[in-house]
């Protein structure tokens, strides 16, 4: 089968697209691309949706990147066209031309986030903002054939008379991340873990009176409530007072850093760097022992898996993340879950972990067989190819 992937997605600040696109050609469809990225980050968006006086330079963009897409969508028309159009992560704007170009072809909008929500979930929600933004959710869900959602709560949130068009595709990892997982097959053949990657202004973490070599602890992503990332901040300092031989690396920056700042600077336990580039990260994050998910209550906290949650297992760490129930379905017993912001519960988990190395171990190889199996490009895409090839949900 013939597939376009088309719109105004970002591959390396969204990998979930190239996961798509990945699985696709793993089974043996042909994928193109009319790509023309956008520019702006989810943290972008969000911010044009609190301030609307910037919302000139939103549609700017998308002007100048649509005029860039009709031209080079101009030689997958005709005889020549895919059999299905695949429109990538954010792309609530890019499924509408997607429509007016394709207007018989068979379109899949990757659904990952809803408009609305994300935006409540990051305090611009109310009024007609709100209204708006659903209005946006239900044009883009009703122009889809295919809506492809990453969570059965997810697809929950589908308006009923379009259910039947959703299919789950977990979010999955992409093949650089699982090409990093060599540190966790190195403790299988009796390798030392602990050892930090040397970026950051931080000092090392040095190690109390008895020299237990600290567990290594890394979180990266946006520091929003659907992280959770002030409970982190909470944990960390108590981290602290504990005297937990535990170093943790910070990566990225959002909303609530500032608070996370509050708790965590002059800790010598802690390095924070705001950025690490994408083709690094992957490495970064495999020289942890352990990759911290997600910790908030938001109502979007309880109904994701987050991209780390795939990446860190793909790449071997021991993952140590909420108790929801969408991540409880997907890690089973291959990762360490803890209450939904609790700093305690949180603070307690990994200060057991920095004294229990063998139990740090298992949880890596765990997390790797889990990784290899069931967060593949190929693994993921299973059920988006039973439906573009046979209808079947």
């Amino acid at each position: 089968m013939r597939v376009l992937a088309f719109g105004t997605y970002d591959v390396r600040s969204h990998p979930r697209v190239q996961v798509l696109i990945d699985g696709l050609r793993s089974r043996g469809h042909e994928v193109a691309e009319a790509n023309a990225r956008l520019g702006l980050s989810t943290a972008e968006r969000v911010r044009i949706l609190r301030e609307p006086w910037r919302v000139p330079v939103l549609v700017g963009r998308i002007i100048a990147c649509w005029a860039s897409l009709v031209l080079r969508s101009r030689r997958f028309r005709g005889p020549a066209g895919p059999d299905a159009v695949l429109i990538g992560y954010l792309g609530h704007f890019d499924v509408l031309l997607a429509r007016a170009l394709f207007p018989r072809t068979t379109l899949v909008l990757d659904h990952l986030i809803f408009a609305a929500n994300t935006a409540a979930d990051r305090g611009a929600a109310g009024g007609l903002r709100e209204r708006a933004l659903s209005l946006l959710d239900h044009l883009a869900l009703t122009a889809a054939d295919v809506i492809v959602v990453d969570t059965d709560e997810h697809s929950a949130m589908v308006p009923e008379q379009l259910r039947e068009r959703a299919v789950v595709v977990p979010v999955g990892a992409t093949d650089d991340w699982f090409a990093a997982s060599g540190t966790a097959a190195a403790m299988s053949d009796g390798g030392e873990a602990g050892h930090l990657p040397s970026f950051g202004s931080g000092e090392p973490y040095v190690a109390g009176a008895g020299g237990t070599v600290p567990l290594s602890v890394v979180f990266f992503g946006l520091f929003t409530p659907l992280q959770g990332s002030t409970v982190i901040g909470r944990a960390l300092r108590l981290l602290h007072e504990r005297g937990a031989p535990v170093h943790t690396t910070l990566i990225g920056s959002g909303q609530d850093a500032a608070a996370v700042h509050a708790d965590v600077d002059e800790l010598p336990s802690v390095t924070w760097v705001d950025w690490v580039d994408a083709d690094q990260l992957p490495a970064v994050v495999a020289a942890h022992d352990v990759c911290l998910g997600i910790f908030g209550t938001t109502d979007k906290a309880l109904r994701v898996v987050p991209n780390k949650v795939y990446q860190g297992a793909a790449a071997g760490a021991a993952i140590v993340t909420s108790a929801t129930e969408p991540q409880r379905r997907v890690l089973g017993d291959a990762a360490v879950l803890t209450p939904p912001g609790d700093a305690e519960a949180l603070a307690d988990a990994l200060a057991e972990l920095a004294g229990r190395p063998e139990r740090v171990r298992q949880l890596r190889l765990a997390a790797t067989s889990r990784a290899s199996s069931d967060f593949t490009a190929a693994a993921v895409t299973g059920p988006l190819h039973r439906v573009l090839v046979d209808g079947r949900r």
